[in-house]
């Protein structure tokens, strides 16, 4: 696979999830306005239909995902974006498409709550993302971009993973990551070709072949747990998918776990710590789902301890804890949402944690 790569430009981290989409071939979107995700359908409000695509801005998010869902059983590379309070009412739809075994993108630039909560940043929906967030046993593919660069990438692999193994797929931003501004790369593959994508599944009229049917009813008896056996197969094959970024990890005493911006604003903080002598390291997961508890494992097996900062009351800490169990445990220190951190607010609770044996 090569790929092709042009000048960089200057955009927000919403700006490069809709460059980001783009460039990997989607072309319906479908979304309505709430902050702070607006400027990815402000953008894609004119540039999908430049590329030849269709863009919807929906009654509702209720409808927006149920959208998704009608152009993913057509094959059809779509994605739709919201933040918090619109996510969770794209929750049934994102159950019917997991049921389904339907590909399609879900962003969510993560907003503070509970509730309508506020419009600044928070990690408060970790829980929503990884463990499923509607009913049933399903989980999403869920990743998680700490830069604008990698909300452009990440959009790739989204719909590669989305298709690859029929599942919807979330990217799970933030205030911070959506509305900040870098230089951004953008490149192309030249080994997409959409157009072919689901053709042995897709619905596009049975004309000259046998009919097809895409459901997530299954009522015949034993039928929905010969479904749900093969929707856990597939999240175990995920799992050889799992990444994380590691900063620093070889020498240090002590492990910041962070995801996303909090991950960002961690490792300037470990870099100030780095400078005084303290022996601190970071592991930041890329995919939250599936989670990169291997990398975490292998740490504590080599007597390593573990500090987990979210933005939020105490939600990835949970899988954290889970991973090194057998060796150790993770201290945690959350920041509220509702407050705008930066890398001095996370010194001392490192401090504290590298001071406790």
């Amino acid at each position: 696979m090569s790929s092709e790569k042009t000048e960089r430009i200057f955009i927000k981290g919403n700006e490069a999830i809709a460059h980001g989409a783009l460039a990997a071939g989607c072309r319906c979107y479908f979304g309505y306005p709430i902050t702070p995700q607006n400027d990815i359908p402000e953008m894609m409000s004119s540039a999908i239909p430049a590329a030849g695509g269709e863009f919807v801005q929906a009654e509702s998010e209720v409808a927006a995902a149920n959208m998704l869902l009608g152009a993913a059983a057509c094959g059809v590379r779509a994605f739709t974006s919201s933040s918090s309070p619109g996510v969770s009412l794209m929750q049934e739809a994102i159950s019917y498409m997991a049921g389904s075994e339907l590909p399609g993108v879900i962003v969510n630039m993560n907003r503070g709550g509970p509730g309508l909560g506020d419009i600044g940043p928070s990690q408060g929906d970790y829980f929503q993302s990884v463990k499923g967030g509607g009913h049933g046993d399903y989980r999403t593919y869920v990743l998680a971009p700490a830069t604008c660069q990698e909300c452009y990438d990440m959009m790739f692999e989204a719909f590669d993973v989305a298709y690859r193994f029929r599942t919807p797929v979330l990217v799970l931003g933030d205030a911070i990551v959506g509305q900040m501004k870098e230089p951004v790369t953008p490149w192309r593959r030249d080994d997409l070709d959409p157009a072919t994508e689901g053709a042995d599944w897709r619905l596009q009229g049975a004309k000259g072949r046998p009919a097809r049917l895409l459901k997530s009813l299954f009522l015949e008896d034993g039928a929905l747990a010969g479904q749900n056996r093969n929707l856990q197969a597939k999240y175990e094959a995920m799992k050889e998918l799992a990444r994380a970024e590691c900063f620093e990890t070889e020498d240090a005493d002590l492990v910041v776990v962070a995801f996303g911006s909090i991950g960002r604003i961690a490792k300037s903080a470990i870099r100030k710590l780095r400078a005084q002598g303290h022996k601190v390291g970071l592991v930041r997961p890329v995919t939250l789902f599936p989670f990169p508890e291997k990398v975490l494992q292998d740490l504590a097996a080599k007597g390593k301890r573990f500090l987990t900062i979210e933005h939020n009351c105490g939600q990835m800490v949970d899988d954290v804890r889970l991973a090194v169990r057998a060796y150790c445990d993770s201290d945690f220190y959350g920041h509220m949402p509702g407050e705008l951190p930066g890398s001095d607010d996370f010194l001392k609770p490192i401090l504290d944690a590298l001071g406790r044996k």
